[in-house]
């Protein structure tokens, strides 16, 4: 859709698989990390300490993906501007959520 690889010579086929590997081993590794926090949620509410150091970890993940593409290295506009502006949204809104319930979460474990 974007055309990434006309950018690269064709005989870097390594550093393409590479770059392939790399963006949907991270994906997975978002999807798969929210999944599990989903399912973990009652711990975190109940105060598990080793669960809240793995939404913590998460909270880092979503914010660096959030700079990523507010400020580093945001994603193109072309050819679907929506697409971008839409992602680039739900990101920051996401690791602003995040942000929030974690530093409830410090208070609380604070007040314990």
């Amino acid at each position: 859709m974007f055309q990434w690889y006309d950018y690269l010579p064709t005989q870097y086929e390594n550093l393409i698989v590479g770059i392939d590997y790399t963006n949907y081993c991270f994906s997975l590794l978002l999807f798969g990390l929210s999944g599990m926090l989903i399912l973990l949620g009652k711990r975190v509410l109940a105060m598990n300490r080793e669960v809240i150091c793995f939404y913590f970890f998460l909270t880092v993940v979503w914010i660096f993906r959030a700079c990523l593409a507010s400020f580093i290295e945001p994603w193109p506009l072309q050819p679907i501007p929506a697409a971008a502006i839409g992602q680039l949204i739900a990101s920051d809104a996401l690791a602003v959520m995040m942000m929030v319930v974690s530093v409830c979460l410090i208070k609380e474990i604070g007040r314990a």
